[in-house]
C-alpha cells in the first residue's frame, strides 16, 4: 500500500512504549498515511481531528468549531489531500467543535455519524451558540453570558450553516477508504448521546472522539458513567498502539486508564455524597480533584456530578444546559 509521505507500513507499530507526537498546533503524521490535526490547549472548543488516507482517497475524522479554523486545517492538509482527496467524513459526536465546519467539506462527500449524534446536532445549532456568546441576555443571565464568552469567545459562529450527516448508523459500520478497512463503532451514550470511535485495524490506530480527553478534564453531558467506562474498555480491547483523543495530546493505553481513573474517582465520591444527602453544588465543591489539577477546566466536576446523580436516581429531571453552565461559572468563582 502506497501513501503520500507515509512513514510506516500497514500494521507497523509506532516505536517505543509511549507514543511520541509533539503537542503542537497543526497536522502530525502518525505513519501509514494517517494524520492527527491537533489544537492545543485542548480546552473548551479546542478539539482534534484526523485524516485517514487510502490510494487516491481519504476520509476526514471531524471538522472544527468554526469556519476559520476548519479552513486552516483543510489548507494544512492539502499536501496530503491533493493526491488523496477527501471523499467522505465522519463526525464522532454531535458537539459543535467536532461538526460545525462540515459545510466546508466537498459537495457530495458523504458524512457519517450515529443517529443520536445527528439528532443532537439539530438541538444545538451554530445560531444558538452564536446568540449565547454575542447577545445581551439581560441581567438575570449575566453569569451565563460571561461564562460562555470566557470559554467560547475565541471562536466565530457567524455564517455557519449546519451541514448534517448524510448517512447515520447504529451499532457498528464498516467502511472502505481505498483498499483500507475502517470500523465506526458506536459507544454512546456517554460523553454525549451519540459517541462513536473510528478504528483503523491495519495501522493500530483509534480516533476516539471525546471518549478520551487526554490530560484534560472529561465532561459527561449525558452518561451513564458505566457506558463511558465500557467504551474505555472497548478501546483497550482493540489493542491499538496510537489513540487520537478528541482533546489533548496523542496518547496510548495510559490515556484511557487516566480517564477511567478520573471517572471512577468522581463516581465513587459522588455516590458517597449522594447517599449523605448533599445537593449537586455542595458535592461538586466537596469532591477533591486535586490529583487532576493540571488537566484544566476542573469546573466540569459540576456537570459530571449532575450526570452521576441521574445515574443514582433515574427519576431525577435532566438539568438544562444553561443551568449547568451557570453552575460551572459559580464553581469557578468559589475555587
Amino acid at each position: 500500500m502506497s501513501h503520500a509521505t507515509a512513514a510506516l507500513q500497514p500494521g507497523t507499530p509506532v516505536e517505543g512504549a509511549r507514543v511520541k507526537v509533539a503537542y503542537e498546533r497543526g497536522l502530525h503524521e502518525l505513519g501509514d498515511g494517517l494524520f492527527a490535526y491537533l489544537q492545543p490547549d485542548g480546552s473548551w472548543g479546542w478539539s482534534n481531528a484526523g485524516l485517514i488516507t487510502g490510494p487516491g482517497t481519504s476520509l476526514l475524522v471531524d471538522t472544527l468549531f468554526d469556519l476559520r479554523l476548519t479552513r486552516e486545517m483543510l489548507e494544512a492538509m492539502r499536501p496530503v489531500t491533493d493526491p488523496h482527496p477527501i471523499a467522505a467524513a465522519v463526525n464522532t459526536h454531535g458537539d459543535g467543535d467536532h461538526c460545525f465546519g462540515n459545510q466546508l467539506l466537498p459537495a457530495g462527500a458523504p458524512i457519517y455519524a450515529t443517529r443520536a449524534a445527528m439528532e443532537e446536532m439539530q438541538q444545538v445549532p451554530p445560531s444558538l451558540v452564536h446568540t449565547l456568546v454575542t447577545a445581551d441576555l439581560g441581567p438575570e443571565l449575566a453569569e451565563l453570558s460571561e461564562f460562555a464568552r470566557n470559554i467560547f469567545g475565541s471562536f466565530s459562529f457567524e455564517d455557519i450553516e449546519l451541514r448534517l450527516p448524510s448517512s447515520t448508523f447504529e451499532g457498528e459500520l464498516g467502511l472502505r477508504v481505498g483498499d483500507r478497512e475502517l470500523e465506526f463503532i458506536e459507544v454512546g451514550p456517554a460523553h454525549t448521546a451519540g459517541d462513536a470511535i473510528v478504528h483503523v485495524p491495519d495501522a493500530g490506530v483509534v480516533f476516539t472522539g471525546d471518549i478520551l480527553f487526554s490530560e484534560r478534564t472529561p465532561i459527561m453531558w449525558r452518561g451513564p458513567v458505566s457506558n463511558w467506562l465500557d467504551a474505555c474498555d472497548r478501546i483497550l480491547a482493540l489493542g491499538a498502539r496510537v489513540l487520537v483523543p478528541g482533546h489533548g495530546p496523542v496518547t496510548d493505553d495510559s490515556g484511557v486508564r487516566d480517564v477511567m481513573r478520573y471517572l471512577s474517582h468522581v463516581r465513587d465520591e459522588a455516590r458517597a455524597r449522594f447517599e449523605a444527602g448533599m445537593d449537586v453544588d455542595r458535592a461538586a465543591d466537596d469532591i477533591d480533584v486535586s490529583d487532576f489539577a493540571d488537566w484544566g477546566a476542573p469546573e466540569r466536576i459540576v456537570v459530571n456530578v449532575d450526570a452521576l446523580y441521574r445515574d443514582f436516581d433515574p427519576g431525577r429531571a435532566v438539568t438544562a444546559t444553561p443551568e449547568l453552565l451557570i453552575g460551572m461559572a459559580r464553581w469557578r468563582r468559589r475555587h
